[in-house]
């Protein structure tokens, strides 16, 4: 039996590395076999692949990216080949050249497009929201307003889908699923849409899904798998979906639903540091196996929920981004092998640099849960880890009428501050450049320490030990034990796992 490998370069404490990373591996799943269409399946063990869906290749991945890439230039300051988004964008509106407005995809590579799966509706509003922001783009913004105006025509809260016109109508195949798992995801980025463009129709579809949503998500944040499906991603988007309108609409009894569901209903399909399965049935199979756009759903509610004062929620969300999220980055390829490839198969070429930056599914200790038969990092989760990531960089610090926020504790510098964090300096120096009050998240419970007159252009100095704390995270099918320094993971059972993340817990 070989000894299991611990991987190199985990990152725990650099946002901005882990999107740039991230970045990069979205540029490179281009499949030059279809039409430069990107990838969506992955594997990188046994089998190392990237591959076609017939589900989600067109209609789910370009979105995704899009999202992330052109947020991650707006965040970061960072510039994308514009090639890059180019291709996403052909690939989007290829998604939206069918019978209807509302992607499509393909039942094979060389196929038309004929398969409906109400599911990438997110995923292409969020291609044609960020092509219309960042781009300017009238022909994206065409389509989604056409794509807004389309579905109450073919779905309502009561009968759902007119399947019989989409199929015997139209000629496609309807892929469906629970409320959950289709149309609530897309709340997010109508109001996102609604942000950039002030489009009412956007913004009064949302709350139509919206009220169907409650019925899924009770003022007792209870959570049923049989109601809302067991694709815990569309659980956890949703509730950020919602998070999201509740903090445009100023709706404080949708965000208290919101917090309710976060404070039970969640801990259902999520741990302690924000790790969360994948599937939630509860015969699944492979009860440590995660995925992290997940974790950075459940990341962007917590933003939210701490910019409306419950701070507490900011505490969790750096445990997760320090003790998870970033951890779970793919950035040590050096374990996967690459298969012949005599026919040239673009998929089978270069996986493992491809590969770089992506995130995908995985255990609270590595990227091969012990169960699981395989490790996988499929593209669409790259996209939506990083959108994720760049709202907790943003949020990381503020400047407002108030004066200067450092909401998460991570290194951060801005044109109105300069944050140099305890973990990677061992010591918190803050150096604000403009003469504003200064409020600094301290720890969970006591909220803000407020320095009225910070001098302006000279570091403030805070030194504090960061505690030791024991962790048992409750599984399905066993107790992980974790020692944490702060919010840093620096022991974790592994059960004989390999590629794991932390030292071993001793």
């Amino acid at each position: 039996m070989t000894r299991p490998t611990k991987l190199q370069n985990v990152n725990t404490t650099d946002i901005a590395d882990a999107i740039r990373l991230g970045c990069r591996t979205m540029c490179q799943v281009f499949n030059a076999g279809d039409q430069e269409i990107p990838f969506f399946q992955s594997e990188v063990r046994p089998n190392a692949r990237l591959g076609f869906s017939r589900a989600h290749s067109e209609a789910h991945v370009p979105g995704r990216h899009l999202n992330a890439l052109l947020t991650a230039e707006d965040a970061l300051g960072l510039k994308i080949d514009e090639s890059v988004i180019e291709k996403h964008a052909r690939a989007a509106f290829f998604s939206y050249s069918g019978p209807l407005p509302l992607p499509l995809n393909r039942q094979e590579v060389s196929g038309p497009l004929v398969n409906f799966l109400p599911h990438n509706i997110r995923e292409g509003f969020h291609a044609l929201c960020a092509l219309t922001k960042y781009r300017k783009s009238t022909r994206a913004r065409g389509l989604a307003e056409a794509s807004i105006a389309a579905i109450p025509k073919l779905w309502d809260p009561e009968r759902g889908w007119d399947i019989t016109h989409i199929e015997q109508k139209l000629g496609l195949k309807y892929l469906g699923g629970t409320f959950i798992t289709e149309l609530a995801r897309a709340i997010g980025p109508l109001v996102k849409f609604y942000r950039a463009t002030q489009h009412q129709p956007a913004l009064d579809l949302a709350i139509v899904l919206k009220d169907h949503a409650l019925d899924f998500f009770p003022a007792d944040g209870s959570y049923d798998s049989r109601l809302q499906g067991t694709h815990a991603h569309s659980t956890t988007c949703t509730l950020s979906s919602l998070a999201q309108l509740a903090d445009l609409t100023r709706d404080a009894a949708l965000m208290a639903r919101v917090k309710a569901f976060y404070e039970n209903g969640l801990w259902q399909i999520r741990d302690a540091l924000g790790w969360s399965i994948e599937n939630s049935a509860p015969d699944c199979p492979y009860p440590d196996r995660g995925e992290a756009n997940n974790t950075g759903d459940i990341v962007e509610t917590a933003l939210l929920l701490g910019a409306w004062g419950h701070v507490e929620c900011y505490h969790d969300a750096e445990r997760i981004l320090r003790a998870h999220l970033l951890p779970s980055q793919l950035r040590d390829v050096s374990f996967i092998q690459e298969q012949r490839n005599p026919a040239g198969d673009d998929g089978l070429r270069d996986v493992a640099n491809r590969h770089l930056g992506a995130w995908g599914f995985p255990a609270p200790y590595g990227h091969a849960p012990v169960e699981a038969p395989n490790i996988s990092f499929n593209m669409d989760i790259v996209g939506g880890v990083v959108g994720s990531l760049c709202e907790a960089y943003r949020v990381a610090v503020r400047f407002d009428e108030r004066g200067h926020w450092v909401n998460l504790l991570f290194d951060h510098e801005t044109d109105a501050i300069c944050v140099e964090s305890l973990y990677t300096h061992g010591r918190l120096e803050v150096t604000v450049k403009r003469a504003a009050p200064l409020h600094i998240r301290a720890t969970a419970k006591s909220g803000y320490t407020v320095i009225p007159d910070p001098p302006v252009n000279q570091p403030s100095t805070f030194e504090f030990p960061l505690p030791t704390e024991e962790l048992s995270l409750v599984h399905r099918t066993r107790t992980i034990r974790c020692r944490l320094r702060g919010h840093e993971v620096v022991a974790m059972e592994n059960f004989g796992a390999d590629l794991t993340y932390f030292d071993p817990w001793v």
